[in-house]
């Protein structure tokens, strides 16, 4: 049977080329494959890698504009048929937006992989991008996973991490649904093996040391840090091997999940906090992509993003020392500005559940800085989304429904006006 794996590109992919040499290493046959290829030409493959790098350079979230690209459908029916399909970090976080893992029925967003966070003893020690080579602990079964085959239960391998969002958030109750199911392969660990829900021994803080998450049954694995960049990590393409050739395709299922659903509120400033809306001087190349993703899926708007930030406890003359410390936005090219709604248009704050770049620049204003009086700092994003054509309300429900400006798993969403 030909073992001809496509590798699945998107503009900002870059270890392709590591890839490529594992599938060599492993006797399966890399095949280069483009974001924009000719779709007809995927049913012609084995199995498909998601590669990893910074699809449309990670705006808005990591892999969620990718998500939205015509290919990944083509990739889910294909994934249907029992076929193989590996994303790698970027790819990981593909595989999550489009919702092939966990696999929910219909295939919705539910689940997060979310800003790292290093936190010891209740000081973050940092959050955002982190590399490391890490422990992962094989916790399933063989059988029960396509990418575990030629694992024992309890082994371990030894390699590369480096992402800024790859902490997995779940919620509580499908977390035991996924682990009954052997959903999770593989956890981060320490080097003798024992799962420690700590930094440095889970990483980026990643809700049961999950570091990958697959499908129902097994045939889809989302995995965070790069085996591909280590001979250490070969077990996983050689179990990918092993399912193609033993031609015992897995039986597709999905779950059957419910979330609760919370309707979006409007903001409510807090009493005694001072608002900043930072804009850019410069061109904003991200709401420029989240724009153009959402016209090229049909929907009509014009995209402005800001920063927000609330301090609170902010007065006159701790304010002015913030603003010349430059720790919350750099005045070389960016400005505090004023804000009013344009009309036809909707503006969304999107915060992190668990602030803790808020968290950590409070930290760094009071203990480097010495500014007295600041109690909290809270960060987030606006979108100001402006409607060209269509009715206000429908459009502004396209925008939300495709999740491209936040993940209700671990953000929340505000209507700002």
């Amino acid at each position: 049977m030909a073992l001809d794996i496509a590798i699945i590109q998107f503009p900002g992919s870059n270890t392709e080329r590591e890839t490529f040499m594992a599938c060599k290493r492993s006797e399966l046959n890399p095949v280069e494959f483009l974001w924009n290829g000719d779709d007809a030409e995927l049913g012609g493959f084995a199995g498909f890698i998601i590669v990893g790098g910074f699809s449309y350079e990670d705006r808005s979230r990591s892999g969620v504009i990718a998500s939205l690209d015509p290919i990944i459908n083509i990739i889910k029916k294909e994934s249907e048929k029992g076929k193989p399909v590996l994303g790698i970090c970027n790819g990981a976080q593909i595989l999550v937006e489009s919702g092939l893992v966990p696999g929910v029925k219909n295939y919705p967003l539910s689940s997060s992989l979310s800003n790292n966070k290093r936190i010891i003893d209740g000081e973050v020690l940092g959050t955002g991008y982190y590399n490391e080579w890490v422990h992962l602990l094989c916790s399933v079964e063989p059988e029960k996973s396509t990418f575990t085959q030629s694992f024992n239960i309890g082994e371990t391998i030894h390699i590369p991490l480096a992402h800024a969002e790859g902490r997995f958030v779940i919620p509580e109750d499908l977390l035991t649904v996924l682990i009954n199911n052997n959903q999770v392969p593989f956890r981060y660990c320490d080097s003798g093996g024992s799962v420690i829900n700590e930094f440095p021994t889970n990483p980026n803080g990643s809700i049961y040391n999950i570091a990958a998450l697959t499908n129902r049954p097994g045939n889809v694995m989302a995995i965070m840090p790069h085996p591909e960049r280590t001979a250490n990590g070969d077990k996983i393409f050689v179990s990918m091997r092993n399912y193609i050739e033993s031609k015992n395709k897995k039986s597709v299922s999905f779950l059957n999940y419910k979330f609760n659903t919370k309707n979006i509120q409007r903001y409510t400033s807090i009493a005694n906090g001072a608002e900043w809306i930072v804009n850019m001087i410069i061109t904003d190349n991200e709401s420029n992509s989240v724009q153009n993703a959402l016209n090229k899926i049909g929907i009509s708007v014009e995209i402005q993003r800001m920063t927000h930030w609330e301090i609170v406890g902010g007065n006159n003359s701790n304010l002015h020392e913030i603003e010349k410390s430059g720790e919350l936005f750099n005045s070389n090219k960016e400005y505090i500005s004023g804000y009013s709604p344009e009309e036809n248009s909707a503006t969304f704050l999107v915060r992190q559940n668990e602030d803790v770049l808020g968290i950590q620049k409070k930290q760094s204003l009071i203990d480097r800085f010495k500014i007295d009086g600041v109690s909290e700092v809270y960060h987030g994003v606006l979108w100001n989304i402006k409607v060209k054509s269509g009715n206000l309300d429908r459009v502004i429900k396209k925008v939300l429904d495709s999740k491209i400006l936040f993940n209700p798993f671990s953000q929340r969403c505000y209507i700002y006006d």
